[in-house]
């Protein structure tokens, strides 16, 4: 009922052994808190808070143009409603390494497991569009330093990720991804990686996890977690695609509303009500008040 059992101290604890077991965690990205539950529901590792879709929820590009305040904030909705760690995209940090900090402080304060910087050129664009830029290694290392510094909870994970492999090819990509380990990022996130065997080289050359990034219509090519597993990958995340999926299914009962004039033809596509109330946990509010839920939602 309400919110997880779970504290945000525990997530974070049970993130780290999970991630010292060696075994490869999935993270589908949630949309919402609702979707997070579902996501828990199905039998997930954890759910990834993805900047493109709080962009697109916004109505905006992901151009860097969300705030601090808007992340953590979406970031506490999804992460206090599910047992399972949270992890964030935290851009490049919403500014310079004094902003990072405060990001680090103000995401830890919203309960989630672990958050991701860049090291694009602030304001960021989109990892697996053309024209990013990346700042210089010095810049890219006082970021990760900053946040490493600012963290009070040490199971806070602090990832780094890289899109030099975008810029300048997979050499210094694998070149930025040692030194960012060595500057005491806990994960990588090696951005825009074009095959397994590029992320077989990152995994070679560093000792902490890595994270791949199985997008949809972008520079990667959609593995299936088997091979990625077979690499090292330790964790994998899909972060824009239950976002996709409910924007295609509303489209679709959009036109069917202007077709037909009704959604009756696509009931059977449907979450029934009767599961939407179970995923609320209807009848856990009974227990404080019965007038809350004292009727039956038929399913036939």
């Amino acid at each position: 009922m309400l919110y997880a059992a779970t504290t945000p101290e525990g997530k974070r604890r049970a993130f780290r052994d999970r991630l010292a077991s060696g075994e490869l965690l999935r993270m589908p990205g949630a949309f919402n808190p609702l979707s997070a539950r579902l996501i828990e529901r199905k039998g997930f590792d954890g759910v990834y808070i993805s900047g493109a879709v709080l962009s697109a929820d916004l109505g905006l590009p992901d151009i860097g143009l969300t705030t601090l305040t808007e992340v953590a904030g979406r970031a506490r909705q999804i992460a206090r409603t599910t047992e399972l760690p949270a992890l964030v995209d935290a851009d490049t940090g919403f500014g310079e390494p004094m902003n990072v900090a405060r990001t680090v402080q103000e995401m830890e304060d919203a309960g989630v497991a672990g958050l991701h910087l860049e090291d694009q050129v602030n304001p960021k664009r989109c990892g697996h569009l053309d024209g990013k830029e990346v700042v210089d290694e010095g810049t890219a290392l006082r970021r990760i330093r900053a946040a490493v510094d600012a963290r009070r909870d040490p199971n806070l994970l602090i990832m780094a990720r890289t899109d030099i492999r975008g810029v300048e090819g997979l050499e210094p990509a694998i070149s930025r991804a040692k030194a960012l380990a060595d500057a005491g990022a806990d994960a990588l996130f090696p951005e825009a990686m074009a095959t397994l065997r590029e992320f077989e080289a990152v995994r070679s050359a560093v000792d902490v996890p890595i994270l791949a990034n199985m997008t949809e219509f972008g520079k990667s090519e959609l593995f299936s977690v088997d091979p990625l597993r077979d690499v090292g990958v330790n964790i994998v995340i899909w972060p824009v695609s239950l976002l996709r999926l409910a924007m295609g299914a509303a489209e679709r009962g959009l036109d069917t509303l202007n077709a037909e004039g009704s959604l009756t033809s696509e009931l059977g596509s449907m979450q029934h009500r009767a599961d939407l109330y179970d995923l609320l946990d209807y009848r856990g509010y009974d227990r404080f008040d019965s007038d809350v839920f004292n009727f039956e939602v038929r399913k036939d």
